[in-house]
């Protein structure tokens, strides 16, 4: 299996970029970060930076299979539930360290230790897949949401309709003020870059430098 692209690995993404990237809906998101069901990988000290929820790329894996399992395939969320407890050995990424597949509204996993497939829900074996359930081409489409013009670099667009008329970096979906809490809690114009790769310095520094921002 191809290692993920290290650029993409140490990226922070917004809950604009994550709803976008994986499909799941921004009241999930938010339902599941209080409910302790999901919660973002990447953790900040600072209370403005912790207000913003940032996840990771692996994040992005895990949600983009929940958001196949939970809205595509139409499981329900006790049943996602379950499949958590029933992978919690695997760790934090436990959705993209694993095949799943989904049977009858049921969650069916390989179960190394018996060589079968299991309802994660019940333990019982099952013969026959209706669904297997894929994370799909995640680096590609981060790729594809940085792609930006030349000539909307180092500017701010003044509102956007899924940041709550938010001053955004031009071409992104990225708040203003989330690169000024970065730069608030100490980090570099270079340190921030590496946050976010899809961004010039120039837009950084348009960012850090913008005055309107509440």
């Amino acid at each position: 299996m191809a290692q993920p692209d290290t650029n993409l690995v140490i990226s922070a993404f917004t809950e604009d970029q994550v709803v976008r990237l994986t499909g799941v809906s921004r009241r999930q998101l938010r339902y599941w970060a209080t409910d302790k069901f999901f919660i973002p990988s990447i953790k900040m000290e600072d209370e403005e930076l912790a207000e913003l929820r940032l996840y990771g790329f692996r994040d992005l894996l895990c949600l983009k299979i929940i958001s196949s399992i939970r809205n595509e395939s139409k499981v329900s969320f006790p049943e996602l539930r379950k499949a958590k407890i029933r992978l919690a050995h695997l760790g934090d990424d436990m959705w993209a360290k694993t095949t799943l597949y989904v049977h009858r509204g049921k969650i069916v996993f390989d179960n190394p230790e018996t060589g079968q497939k299991e309802e994660t829900s019940t333990g019982q074996g099952v013969l026959g897949i209706a669904l297997k359930v894929v994370s799909g081409k995640m680096e590609d489409a981060v790729r594809a949401m940085r792609r930006r013009n030349s000539d909307v670099i180092g500017k701010i667009d003044g509102e956007t309709g899924s940041a709550k008329k938010q001053p955004v970096i031009a071409g992104t979906r990225i708040p203003v003020r989330t690169i000024q809490a970065f730069h608030k809690a100490g980090y570099s114009v270079e340190d921030i870059q590496k946050q976010y790769p899809n961004l010039d310095l120039g837009d950084i520094e348009a960012a850090i430098n913008f005055k309107e921002v509440a």
